[in-house]
């Protein structure tokens, strides 16, 4: 027997229902929770969280910048800026994994921005123009130098701590994955991170 077309309206998705929005919410009212946590200087809270937002926030910058590379980058930068300014998060505005990815997208965005103003420079340096002024420099400076005080800061830390942070935001790993692929505990990789992550935020002068 011969079918008609197809139509799309067949395998249209079904609307969600009120279990899945329930799930929703739960994940949320979850993450709101673990950032409140985060806030207060909670390694292990901070942990949870990266799991639960790492590859959405990845996604997103690689959405944005399409380049593998640039897209770790950044999403280690709005992971460790989440660490950082988890203060700043009120509930009152929004969920927590609506301002991590606002975050996310901004950070993004600003490196494409960032990128086409040094490549614009070079071009102009190539044809042996004067550089004009731009609106954008005074950002892209600053930019930079927070992650060239990030680069530094990491030179601070011990070399455990190092490769252990290394792993879990410029690779992506988990703190399990990362416990599996250098060969030592969980809980030695989460000490490693949590003091590393103090470290971190003590040189970045960021207040406990």
């Amino acid at each position: 027997m011969t079918t008609g077309p197809h139509d799309p309206s067949r395998t249209a998705r079904r609307p969600r229902g009120p279990m899945a929005g329930r799930r929703e919410d739960l994940r949320g009212a979850r993450l709101d929770a673990l950032l409140r946590r985060v806030a207060g200087g909670d390694a292990g809270a901070f942990e949870e969280l990266y799991d639960a937002t790492a590859a959405a926030v990845h996604g997103l910058a690689l959405r944005v910048l399409r380049d593998p590379a640039q897209a770790e980058e950044v999403a280690q930068e709005v992971l460790t800026e989440v660490w950082r300014t988890a203060r700043r998060y009120d509930p009152s505005r929004g969920g927590a994994m609506g301002w991590i990815m606002t975050m996310a997208h901004r950070r993004a965005v600003d490196r494409v921005r960032s990128e086409h103003a040094a490549a614009a420079r070079d071009d102009r340096a190539a044809r042996l123009e004067p550089p004009a002024a731009h609106d954008g420099v005074a950002d892209l400076v600053m930019d930079r130098l927070d992650r060239q005080r990030l680069r530094d800061c990491m030179d601070h830390l011990t070399g455990p701590q190092r490769e252990s942070i290394t792993l879990a935001y410029y690779d992506g790993h988990t703190y399990r994955e990362v416990a599996d692929r250098i060969g030592v505990p969980l809980g030695t990789v989460k000490t490693r991170m949590r003091d590393g992550m103090i470290r971190l935020r003590d040189c970045l002068g960021v207040a406990s």
